[in-house]
């Protein structure tokens, strides 16, 4: 099946300047290259073919589903109430498949007017010519400015000098406590928090005194039939050492990790299984579990999950960021954004997709009471924000955030996770040793390091 639209030049596609047959290709192979090498399948003519629909309407697509898709709705519904443009929205289904549909939608001159990435899988979009920059004057014309937004998720989307999406918010790994736990193992201060745990001594400390508590598991980590959890734990670790550097360089081409910090993050890991304070064996929702019954006190994972943590009756549980175990403090995060696909725009449509984002930065209280770290520095620095429980706790991991390096295959959700991630979760399930965990990893990417990029 053709990846472009019937009667259309291979040279050039119409309202697509630039968009050379090369590109067209390229940005089609991007987005499905993540399911085609993995061995998954994404219909790829989904997004290709639409109905005109009124000049005024906002066209958008998300991929929220859960507790988000319902704040998200809410936020769109807040949108409906207060303009007079029309909205079209349409969620599709998170991942791959997502990234596969808007980037041949786009290909074929049929995108949506805004749409959500992670700012991760952002990057790779723009390289392959998908995305249009924002400007100042774009910004400017909804009364906002580089200067409204938290600086590292900022400064993490700027891309060849130009502004690639727009934050939303920063979403952190985070660390869930059992106050019943911790307050045994004293662990909170007086008001009920948990107390400074910075440093590898000061939290084995912690591990050891939980561990008494339980009669074994201090903090549990997903690794059983997961691999974005092991990586996220990972590249928190990883990059806490002075000695970090780039898991990958070029986009993607070099496997740049350095090896002795991968194996002394990785040995760390294994000691904490050894002395029984983590997990060996423990699915998504069984980590969670062993926490919220009290049979751990630690739980590690992205802050999205204080929905189901709150719906727990009796659970008296608390969040903070994750301690600095080394050098530095440094957390695995990732950012949900909004971005322009690119498409031949008149200006009244460039501003009216331009009100429709100032329209959910506005409403972004909603989005944060799910756990998320509001980029939006009106809304982070509000009072209702500022109050919230437990957010506050954890709201600084943003200012510490490492996102995933750009790589055509890489970002949240991406082949690459799966692939580093599965390895990592072996290690911890003691059936590799780091060393042989880090041998498989190099040869499992090789297939994409050595591919050249698509685009």
């Amino acid at each position: 099946m053709s990846n472009r639209p019937p009667r259309t030049s291979i040279a050039e596609l119409p309202g697509i300047p630039g968009m050379s047959r090369r590109r067209v290709l390229g940005a089609a192979a991007l987005g499905v290259a993540g399911t085609v090498l993995s061995g998954c399948s994404t219909p790829l003519a989904a997004g290709l073919l639409g109905t005109e629909l009124d000049p005024g309407t906002v066209v958008y697509w998300n991929l929220f589903g859960g507790g988000d898709g319902v704040r998200m709705q809410d936020m769109q519904a807040g949108y409906r109430e207060q303009n007079a443009a029309a909205l079209q929205a349409t969620t599709l289904a998170w991942g791959n498949p997502y990234y596969s549909k808007l980037t041949l939608a786009t290909v074929g001159n049929q995108p949506p007017d805004v749409a959500v990435a992670h700012l991760t899988r952002a990057k790779p979009l723009w390289a392959g010519g998908i995305l249009d920059p924002i400007t100042e004057e774009d910004l400017a014309g909804v009364g906002l400015s580089s200067a409204d937004f938290a600086e590292q998720a900022w400064t993490t989307q700027v891309t060849d000098g130009q502004n690639i999406a727009i934050p939303l918010d920063t979403h952190p790994f985070t660390l869930f406590y059992n106050k019943e736990v911790c307050e045994q193992a004293g662990l909170l201060d007086a008001d009920g928090i948990l107390i400074d745990l910075d440093g590898r001594d000061a939290f084995e400390a912690a591990l050891a005194e939980i561990s008494a508590v339980t009669g074994g598991t201090a903090i549990t980590v997903a690794n059983v039939a997961e691999t974005s959890t092991p990586w996220r734990f990972f590249w928190t670790l990883y990059n806490q050492l002075e000695s970090a550097t780039p898991f990958l360089s070029e986009d993607g081409a070099v496997l740049s990790v350095d090896e002795p910090s991968f194996l002394e993050v990785m040995d760390l890991v294994t000691s904490w299984v050894d002395e029984g304070w983590l997990n060996s064996n423990l699915d998504y929702a069984g980590s969670q579990t062993e926490m919220f019954i009290g049979n751990a006190g630690f739980y590690l994972q992205g802050e999205w999950e204080i929905a189901t943590a709150q719906s727990i009756e009796g659970l008296d549980f608390g969040m903070a960021e994750i301690p600095r175990i080394f050098d530095k403090p440094a957390v695995q995060a990732d950012s949900h954004t909004f971005i322009l696909p690119r498409k031949d725009r008149s200006p009244e449509q460039r501003q009216l997709a331009m009100e429709f984002i100032k329209a959910m930065l506005d409403q972004s209280l909603i989005w944060a009471e799910g756990g998320h770290v509001p980029s939006y520095l009106p809304t982070f620095e509000s009072s209702e924000f500022q109050s919230l429980e437990p957010q506050q706790h954890y709201a600084g991991a943003a200012d510490h955030a490492v996102y995933d390096d750009p790589a055509w295959y890489g970002g949240s959700g991406s082949t690459f996770e799966a692939t580093v991630g599965a390895q990592l979760g072996l290690v911890q399930q003691g059936a590799l040793s780091p060393e042989r965990a880090f041998a498989a990893i190099r040869n499992q990417l090789e297939i994409y390091t050595s591919t050249p990029s698509p685009l």
